[in-house]
């Protein structure tokens, strides 16, 4: 599967301020656009999909399961939801969201199971899950038949989340960033600002190029066209492996952690 590296991300974009974000990042270029049903925007982005010039097979969608709906039928109902609201026949990609170890006995294997449904009927191109910590993608693969195509896991230069992102890289799961740039919080480490400067970038430009850099796929968002733009520049921007080496030492491991723990998160 060929998922673009850099994606747009619509987290905390809403219903209304949907449309105009998703049409000017597909303007800016971005082809992979990210959202779920947990925030409460398909809609908005369905219209944006469904309005632009850009062929549907050109843009690679991603959205995924919400935390109270991994009950089998809850997953059939709200995926043939998440379809209509986006306007289009299949996603490429249908995530689980959160591994959900506090609802209905931590059984995200019978969940999964559905969503291999959804592969089989062309409804979904590819499956995978989110938030997944090692425990819980071995847990997966002892009752499951379709390899997660991606692990969509908080990764940034304050949490490089390096012993995950190496388990799923040895298994051919793509590991891709949520918060590549950390909530902004890393934008102002002096590092940061070394690189960037030594690169004539900026500092989200040069944490979404060590993430390029290190195969990550990154889900950078913005509302702003000029942002937007930076960001999508990124990929223009080639770092040496000093500078990756000196943007790698700046984890802080479990500290550097901006989210719950997946083994403790139960909803937003």
């Amino acid at each position: 599967m060929n998922i673009p590296q850099l994606g747009f991300g619509t987290y905390k974009i809403d219903n209304d301020a949907a449309p105009a974000a998703v049409a000017s990042a597909l303007e800016v270029g971005y082809r992979h656009i990210d959202t779920a049903q947990m925030y409460r925007n398909e809609l908005g982005v369905g219209r944006a999909l469904a309005a632009t010039g850009i062929p549907r097979e050109d843009i690679f969608v991603t959205t995924k399961l919400n935390t109270p709906n991994h009950r089998p039928d809850d997953v059939r109902r709200t995926f043939a939801q998440s379809l209509a609201d986006l306007q289009t026949d299949y996603v490429d990609l249908f995530l689980i969201h959160w591994p959900m170890p506090m609802f209905y006995g931590g059984d995200f294997i019978t969940t999964y199971r559905v969503m291999e449904e959804f592969v089989e009927s062309g409804q979904a191109r590819a499956i995978g899950v989110s938030n997944f910590e090692i425990h819980h993608l071995e847990k997966l693969a002892s009752g499951t038949s379709i390899l997660p195509a991606v692990n969509q896991i908080e990764l940034h230069p304050y949490f490089t989340n390096a012993e995950l992102a190496a388990y799923c890289a040895e298994r051919g799961i793509a590991v891709e960033a949520w918060s590549p740039l950390g909530r902004g919080g890393v934008l102002d480490d002096p590092v940061i600002g070394e690189v960037a400067a030594e690169v004539g970038a900026t500092p989200a430009q040069a944490v979404l190029a060590w993430h390029l850099a290190k195969g990550h796929i990154a889900i950078p968002k913005s509302t702003h066209a000029d942002r937007q733009k930076e960001n999508f520049a990124s990929q223009d921007v080639t770092l040496t492996e000093d500078q990756i080496a000196r943007i790698d030492v700046l984890d802080r491991g479990e500290p550097g952690r901006t989210g719950k723990h997946p083994d403790v998160f139960d909803r937003m």
